[in-house]
């Protein structure tokens, strides 16, 4: 039983700690300091991998320059489109328009996109993360976790913790025993008293 409960704890731990992870790039994400996204098409092969995750940041619309990878919101699917900068072209002000193309793309973008003040770019990409991210957020996976869950839990909570007198005793039986550490030939406190005792018996008794 005690096994098990340290191996329920170790779980726990574990999901605590990616629960504390999420909570942070949650918190990050909110702040508008960083944007996660799930790469869903291979059009950025093989530098960037369909189900890897992105972590893009804010960087400033003047710093773009061509070859740079960025993350732009398209006019056609009103979501954000990573890839390459083939053209940019100033406004004279703080807009620019960008051409971009997938690098394993035959062709541009159909359309270009505006950018004004800042942009997103990717500054972390982990690689396979995005499936994982996805299979969990779907009911035929995230209610067995729940579930699976709420079992560890109870676990912990159920079997006792092993008691300091339990501890003591485990500890006691892995130790050598007192007779082990006395030397052969060697007598206790209590066999010499004994002796003495004969001894002076003897020489009461004797003529």
């Amino acid at each position: 039983m005690g096994a098990l409960r340290r191996v329920a704890l170790g779980i726990l731990w574990l999901l605590a700690g990616i629960g504390i992870v999420s909570g942070v790039m949650w918190g990050l994400t909110a702040a508008g300091i960083v944007k996660p996204l799930v790469v869903i098409s291979g059009s950025m092969e093989p530098k960037i991998m369909t189900g890897d995750l992105v972590i893009d940041t804010k960087v400033p619309a003047s710093s773009l320059k061509i070859g740079d990878v960025v993350s732009l919101p398209s006019q056609l699917t009103h979501n954000l489109v990573t890839h390459r900068i083939q053209k940019i072209v100033s406004d004279g002000g703080d807009t620019y328009t960008i051409t971009l193309k997938g690098d394993a793309n035959q062709f541009q973008d159909a359309l270009d996109y505006t950018v004004t003040g800042e942009a997103w770019m990717p500054k972390i990409t982990v690689p396979g993360v995005g499936n994982v991210i996805m299979r969990m957020t779907t009911p035929a996976v995230a209610v067995p976790l729940l579930v699976g869950l709420v079992g560890l839990m109870g676990i912990t909570w159920l079997l006792p913790a092993p008691s300091r007198r339990d501890r003591t005793r485990h500890e006691q039986r892995d130790s050598p025993s007192a007779d082990a550490s006395v030397p052969v030939g060697a007598r206790t406190d209590a066999e010499v008293a004994t002796a003495a005792r004969t001894a002076d018996l003897v020489g009461t008794v004797a003529p």
